[in-house]
């Protein structure tokens, strides 16, 4: 008689809301074997019962042959007593202890879905919430563990018989999907208009959105983490409106379009920007425009290279734009989010008719409530290869996998683009997009994040991780919530290179050469870097070079206005501020004048080494952007004018070189002088912006490779990460990376974290780690670790 054999298997890993434990049953039926699945805090704990050959065949592929959207961490499996009985099921979830399996993101509309989606003979035909096993909403409508119905923000929406069977049918896509619904039981879609709002009755909720947006009026849709503002983007009134209302200054808009055809005519579409644009995350995807193309109304995204796109990744996303067969309507669609600029998405409905009221005209809404706030994210491509710029709907809350092990902690991250991080062993928890922390709003949705992240991680930090800068207001509140726990206080562009290394699975026992570039990050001098060249592992760094001080003139003044800073390092160079270079004439003069009293008496001058203000300067003096309405405008119009001049722009220019001072115990000095200069003489010639842009571009690249090898010259590293902000510029990184490849360097570039302050939080996570294992703070001290030593 063959030998029977009973073993519990515990799955964990992203394995609750993909379909898991319907792929359990499917599997342990098929095999004939008998047991149960549970969904648990832990992950999927099954046991099987029957022949022993039967039973290894089911533990060997549970995990290779997993549903798609399944990520599955460890199966660990246990010979248990036998139970004896028949038939396979699937139990009611176990609640208590530890929540520790992982929360799936939410997901793009399947095939299936919308092939029903748009069958007249299907019942959910036009259901503007259709879903299944294998799509829909889930980290933005989970409310506790382990992920079931009750769970989640449909736990108001009883399921209707029809539903129930093919909720409870082992053979139907929707078995075991706990977002399933359809119009007999499902949320109810509304449209809103007027002041105050009130239902338009008599007409389909989508064919009404749908005339408002033909008309020309702004519309506030919900979606899976909030609410957008949409309008059709080829109508130019009705996109400068928004603009307006929105107070968005020339940030670009986001847009949607119907399908992919119509993306490929507004901007070049390779195949990885394919696979991003219509694969089950649905990002926004920067993507180079074509010259000239037609649909999209200018004041989309005036003065820049690139159309941020997506592809629509909701049902009711995909009727709002029409489906085959529908009357003629607008197949892009300006899609931004909900809020008032620097403000958290709107997600609570009396919400959005408040807040929204001065913004949209009506409103597309539905009763289901979303439970986690989550933005877009936004990637694009560089050399064939995802460059997340900011990391939420689609991605969060996946972890990162760490190298190295971290006490249980957070990570509070940035004032700008802030996301915060979550970690305990080897896993990193990156929160979904939060905003800028200089609103009031912005720091309540953070707090409310933070408390929604511990309770579906299970981790209960112990240790806390803040910039250095004094005054930011994610320091502050890290300080007021320490509640007696080590909180470590780590500097900012150290942060950065952690995070690339972290991302790339560097377990820190070998420095790197961390080429640190972005806008501002507090130094250890007060002054303010950017434009770093660091030695450094988990544990600490050193400063081997960086760019020249100059004075900013007035803080963020300097930043919006970048003549001023164009201004500034002129002077600091040594040129004359003459009244026919751009910068100058675009001063209007009594600021000039008080701009030199200003420089002369150092008054409100912090000095700063920042590139990002370097690309400021320069995009000013070029005559290409004299006033930043958005964060790194100046930059990013500098970057457009350089792909203008694609490869016929001569030689970059050229920094000079400053070794250290007496003794050696100084970092080199990169001194922008010589490229000022040169720039002068070249808009003096008459020469091109575009080629003046590319000539910087190039010299930034050279200059990163000189020092670079320097630093393998004198302290025999190889490995370069290239981090900050100012390296989400495609056309810069992979200058610098195919210089620095030239020369023989590994050359670590962000991928799945962003190299901005959105990816800051993971950084400094692993460096706290480092502290905590090393310096062992104390409980409720304020730990700076080492770094502050300055050497070449």
């Amino acid at each position: 008689m063959e030998a029977v054999q009973r073993r519990r298997i515990t799955v964990r890993g992203v394995v609750q809301g993909v379909g898991f434990r319907p792929y359990v049953y499917t599997r342990a039926t098929g095999l004939g074997l008998a047991g149960h699945v549970t969904n648990t805090p832990e992950g999927v704990v099954a046991e099987v019962e029957g022949a022993a050959e039967a039973v290894l065949r089911f533990c060997e592929r549970l995990a290779a042959d997993a549903p798609p959207l399944a990520v599955v961490d460890a199966v660990d499996h246990c010979a248990v007593p036998l139970a004896g009985g028949s038939g396979f099921t699937i139990v009611a979830s176990l609640t208590g202890g530890p929540a520790r399996t992982l929360v799936s993101p939410d997901v793009a509309t399947c095939a299936d879905c919308l092939s029903e989606l748009a069958d007249p003979a299907d019942r959910r035909h036009r259901h503007p919430f259709i879903t299944c096993t294998h799509c829909g909403p889930r980290f933005t409508i989970v409310t506790g563990l382990p992920y079931d119905r009750a769970h989640t923000t449909m736990a108001g929406f009883p399921m209707c018989p029809d539903c129930a069977r093919e909720y409870a049918d082992p053979a139907d896509r929707r078995f075991h999907a706990q977002p399933v619904a359809c119009p007999a039981c499902g949320p109810r879609l509304r449209l809103l208009s007027g002041r105050p709002a009130q239902e338009v009755t008599g007409a389909d909720p989508v064919t009404g959105a749908r005339r408002l947006l033909m008309e020309g009026a702004v519309l506030a849709v919900k979606g899976l983490g909030g609410y957008h503002l949409a309008c059709d983007a080829g109508n130019a009134g009705a996109v400068a409106e928004l603009r307006r209302r929105k107070d968005r200054g020339g940030k670009p808009f986001a847009l949607m379009a119907r399908e992919l055809a119509d993306v490929e005519r507004l901007a070049h579409v390779g195949p990885e920007e394919r696979s991003l644009l219509t694969g089950a995350v649905r990002p926004i995807a920067l993507l180079r425009r074509r010259p000239g193309a037609a649909g999209v109304a200018e004041g989309v995204a005036p003065g820049s290279p690139d159309l941020g796109v997506m592809l629509p990744y909701t049902p009711l996303h995909h009727l709002l734009l029409g489906l085959p067969g529908d009357p003629a309507g607008p197949r892009l669609l300006v899609m931004t989010s909900g809020n008032l600029s620097g403000e958290p998405i709107v997600t609570d409905d009396a919400e959005a008719l408040e807040r929204l009221a001065g913004l949209a005209d009506a409103w597309l809404t539905h009763d289901r409530p979303i439970h986690v706030p989550c933005d877009d994210s936004v990637v694009r491509v560089c050399e064939g290869e995802q460059l997340t710029v900011r990391r939420s709907r689609g991605y969060a809350p996946l972890p990162v996998t760490l190298p190295v092990e971290v006490p249980a902690s957070l990570a509070v991250g940035g004032d700008l683009k802030n996301a915060f991080c979550l970690g305990e062993g080897r896993r990193a928890w990156l929160s979904a997009h939060i905003g800028d922390m200089d609103d009031l709003a912005t720091q309540y949705a953070f707090a409310g994040a933070q408390r929604q992240l511990e309770s579906v991680t299970g981790v209960r930090p112990v240790l806390f991780a803040a910039d250095r800068h004094p005054g930011y207001r994610s320091g502050r509140w890290a300080r007021e919530h320490a509640d007696g726990r080590a909180l470590v206080l780590v500097q900012h562009h150290h942060a950065h290179v952690a995070s690339a290394m972290a991302e790339h699975g560097l377990d820190g026992r070998r420095r790197v050469i961390g080429v640190a570039f972005d806008g501002t990050g507090y130094g250890d001098d007060g002054a303010v870097w950017g434009g770093e060249v660091l030695l450094a592992d988990y544990a600490g760094f050193s400063r081997f070079a960086h760019l020249a001080y100059v004075p900013l003139p007035g803080g963020d003044a300097a930043v919006r206005r970048p003549y001023r800073m164009a201004l500034s390092h002129l002077r600091a160079a040594g040129l004359e501020r003459a009244p026919d270079l751009p910068c100058t004439a675009a001063c209007p003069p009594d600021e000039l004048r008080l701009l030199e009293r200003q420089l002369e008496r150092e008054l409100n001058c912090v000095p700063t080494s920042s590139m990002g203000r370097l690309f400021d300067a320069v995009s000013s003096l070029a005559g290409v952007c004299h006033l930043a309405g958005y964060e790194a405008q100046a930059a990013i119009e500098l970057e457009g004018a350089a792909l203008e001049a694609g490869t016929a722009y001569g030689r970059g220019y050229s920094f000079g070189l400053r070794p250290p001072a007496a003794g050696g115990d100084g970092p080199v000095v990169a001194d922008p002088a010589p490229v000022l200069a040169a720039v002068v003489a070249d808009v003096r010639a008459g020469t091109a912006g575009p080629v003046i842009a590319a000539r910087f571009h190039a010299g930034v690249a050279a200059i990163v490779g000189t020092l670079c090898g320097l630093a393998r010259d004198r302290h025999d590293l190889d490995t370069v990460a290239l981090t900050g902000g100012v390296f989400a510029n495609t056309l810069l990184s992979a200058a610098c990376a195919h210089d620095l490849r030239g020369r023989g360097f590994t050359v670590l570039r962000h991928h799945r974290v962003p190299p901005n302050d959105g990816g800051l939080a993971l950084g400094q996570l692993v460096v706290a780690g480092a502290a905590r294992a090393t310096d062992h703070p104390q409980q409720g001290e304020a730990h700076v670790p080492r770094g502050t030593r300055q050497s070449a």
